[in-house]
């Protein structure tokens, strides 16, 4: 813990009630870390506190807020400075893909049989839209309200969920690629816009895990066994597993704790290989 020190620090992860943030959240709170989870459901937010209030013994409190609406984070802050005190840590987690927006073939054949709707040209648009606010407008506000904190202290972690497809885009998932490869591009100028301010700003990017989000590409709901997507995947990490959320634990802390002082503007893969496979 002392190696860490992150004893009674303010820390805020939005989209918290989901798989991977709220096994984050659970790992600060393990060090002490007074926790704010924040999600669109209020009713989970509080559970997952409560949750780790009686896990773990450190302070937490479950809020709802809208990540895409910068006067319900504007009320969020004040709700945690009225509990906590200003903001330390801030994990932007809130994400998805939609249906909309994910193809239902890998590659076009351009033969005379194929359904356009099954292609490129089935997307709709407002599945785009959707995908790049909840991931990027996503990240942005709860950024733009809650590192005013940071600032004023001269001091600050942000963290930002990316993914592995933010590298080399993915079959099916065109707006989630393009919209991850846009956390990381944005982490990138953030930490250099934040440098002299004392905050630092990285990223995570997971490998494959099984997720509310992703789940219907990986599993087939009548079987209850791979779809071929998933077991495609599982062929290119070489541990030959899907990584579980509290894998991305270790890293979480690294970063936000003083043993990375001097590291900003990464993006970190936890990937079980993924990244480093060519396949062959």
């Amino acid at each position: 813990m002392s190696q860490f020190n992150l004893k009674d620090k303010v820390a805020v992860i939005t989209g918290g009630a989901g798989i991977i943030c709220s096994s984050l959240s659970k790992s600060l709170a393990l060090h002490g870390v007074k926790t704010v989870i924040i999600d669109i459901n209020k009713e989970a937010a509080v559970k997952v506190a409560l949750a780790i209030e009686k896990e773990t013994g450190s302070q937490s409190i479950g809020l709802q807020a809208s990540v895409l609406d910068k006067k319900s984070m504007e009320a969020a802050r004040q709700a945690i400075h009225a509990k906590f005190g200003p903001v330390d840590i801030l994990v932007n987690g809130a994400g998805g893909n939609s249906p909309a927006a994910t193809t239902k073939i890998e590659k076009m054949e351009g033969t005379p049989d194929e359904h356009p709707e099954d292609t490129f040209f089935g997307l709709q648009t407002e599945g785009f839209d959707k995908v790049f606010d909840l991931n990027f407008k996503g990240t942005l506000i709860p950024t733009m309200v809650l590192a005013a904190d940071m600032v004023e202290k001269k001091s600050g972690v942000i963290i930002n969920i990316s993914s592995m497809n933010s590298y080399r885009p993915l079959t099916k998932i065109p707006a989630y690629s393009a919209a991850k490869a846009a956390i990381n591009n944005f982490t990138q100028w953030l930490a250099v816009h934040f440098a002299k301010t004392g905050i630092r700003v990285n990223a995570i990017a997971p490998g494959f895990l099984l997720t509310n989000q992703n789940r219907f590409l990986m599993i087939d709901e009548s079987t209850g066994g791979l779809t071929p997507r998933g077991k495609k995947i599982l062929n290119g990490t070489p541990m030959e597993r899907f990584c579980t959320p509290e894998e991305l634990s270790g890293t979480l802390l690294y970063l936000v704790s003083d043993l990375s002082q001097f590291v900003t503007g990464v993006i970190i893969p936890v990937d079980g290989g993924f990244s480093a496979y060519s396949g062959i």
